[in-house]
């Protein structure tokens, strides 16, 4: 056999490749005597057929029976004998296949193209300029976390002496129906706390509920916005019945000292529980603003190495991009198998691009770690899953018996290999550090979305939640 290899491009080989006759004309051989012992010849009986008949009736169907099991075999000799890692399944074709002779009296000439990893040199990561900043904690992030602790243990005080107003908690058993299918499946929920006038909550609710007492019962329709966060109710309008089971008005506990103490978490005062509660603020900020240096540094560092990346890993990663992608239109509610296909092959076409970077990214990251020399070890997996246990409230044991069922600790050690090549990423770069600036809002009419919403848009279910039916 003779062999020859071709760069075609630096993720992609071509084998040229002439199998000798001799290496044909023994499988030749052999597979015309199969199909003449089993060959039905009108005017023979079975198996009697001459062997010059059965090379002619049954020609295409040899010739096929040849070529697989000839080729594959040169094939693989031909990639081994070049050192080539295919990362598919090389092309394969047969020149002039429709007159090519596979009875060994003529070579059978062919090309292979093969796709490899590129030969990556060593990457351009060191002193790569980046910036750190970190966000200054201000006093209002600590009164709204003094205001938030103040809220969990805020006591609910009926109000007996007067119908509800603003500000005051209207808890009542409601029921509704879509107004454009009013014999579909009614809405329920029950012991809804609604806060009148609440930052979160739907117009509707406070206008219909204020002045209300207890037992008594309203109705009213509710036309929630297009962009609201559950699916099932978006744009749909909602004609409500609710019955009031009480009214009340929180109280919070004096803000003092004592209240401090009273937290069980060691605070010796309330100035004592402001000083830890900013500490914790200047800690979160610190990691953020090292999460967005380490952001900057992947995108410097793809930024300075542009090399041509294998396409098979490409769509890969673009298939695993499109699938999150659907698995998050499920979760809001969204049936992805309902997508038009139009939209669908636009979107895996733009996850490319996401997708060439991310594979792009992780052989940088790769190659990095064979030049500092960065290794995971067991005891740091073990720690990792020791993180994991905290964090789910179980065990160690639970944990492993998890990962055991799906692919052990591999995802965990090569998470861990990732993340601490960044590291020596960011160690070899130049960071400065620069004040912070606030980012600009992407449009003036732009509004920002309260907490509440984006949580319970996060949630994506396709039946809305208790809470979800009065916060818009």
């Amino acid at each position: 056999m003779k062999s020859e290899i071709v760069e075609v491009s630096p993720t992609r080989r071509e084998l040229k490749i002439e199998v000798e006759p001799d290496a044909v004309r023994d499988v030749y051989a052999n597979v015309t005597r199969k199909y003449s012992k089993g060959a039905n010849v009108p005017g023979f009986r079975k198996g009697t057929a001459p062997l010059d008949i059965i090379k002619i009736r049954f020609k295409e169907e040899i010739k096929n029976e040849v070529l697989r099991e000839v080729l594959p075999r040169k094939v693989a000799e031909a990639i081994s004998e070049h050192g080539l890692r295919p990362l598919v399944e090389p092309e394969l074709h047969v020149e002039d296949i429709e007159n090519v002779v596979v009875n060994g009296s003529q070579p059978i000439s062919l090309h292979v193209h093969v796709e490899v990893m590129p030969d990556l040199e060593v990457p351009n990561y060191k002193g790569l300029e980046v910036t750190r900043s970190v966000r200054p904690v201000t006093d209002d992030e600590v009164d709204a976390l003094i205001q938030g602790r103040l809220k969990e243990q805020a006591a609910l005080i009926p109000v007996e002496d007067r119908a509800s107003e603003l500000g005051d908690i209207v808890i009542a058993d409601l029921s509704g129906v879509f107004e454009d299918d009013p014999d579909g499946e009614p809405i329920t929920a029950d012991d809804l706390e609604i806060e009148l006038g609440g930052e979160n909550v739907e117009s509707a609710f406070t206008e219909n509920l204020t002045g209300v007492r207890p037992d008594e019962e309203r109705e009213f329709v509710v036309t929630y916005p297009k962009e609201f966060s559950s699916n099932a109710l978006a744009g749909r309008s909602v004609r409500y019945r609710a019955l009031v089971k009480s009214v009340g008005r929180t109280e919070l506990p004096e803000l003092n000292d004592q209240w401090a103490k009273s937290l069980d978490e060691e605070y010796s005062s309330l100035a004592d529980l402001r000083e830890k509660l900013r500490t914790d603020l200047e800690i979160f900020a610190g990691a953020d603003a090292d999460a967005r240096t380490r952001n900057e540094a992947v995108g410097k560092l793809l930024d300075a190495n542009q090399f041509e990346v294998p396409q098979s890993l490409i769509e890969n990663q673009a298939r695993n991009l499109l699938n999150n992608f659907a698995q998050d239109l499920h979760r809001r509610g969204v049936d992805p198998n309902r997508l038009q296909s139009d939209f669908v092959q636009m979107a895996f076409e733009q996850m490319k691009t996401q997708a060439e970077r991310d594979i792009r990214g992780a052989m940088l990251l790769d190659k990095i770690a064979d030049i500092e020399n960065v290794a995971v070890t067991d005891a740091e997996v073990d720690e990792e899953i020791e993180r994991m246990a905290m964090h789910y409230s179980t065990t160690t044991e639970e944990v492993r018996k998890a990962l055991e069922g799906r692919d052990g600790v591999g995802p965990i050690r090569n998470s861990l290999m990732t993340r601490k090549s960044i590291e020596a990423l960011v160690a070899a770069a130049k960071v400065t550090e620069v004040e912070w600036k606030e980012a600009e809002p992407e449009s003036v009419d732009e509004k920002p979305k309260p907490e509440k919403r984006k949580a319970a848009a996060a949630k994506g279910s396709k039946k809305a939640s208790k809470k979800e039916l009065s916060e818009n």
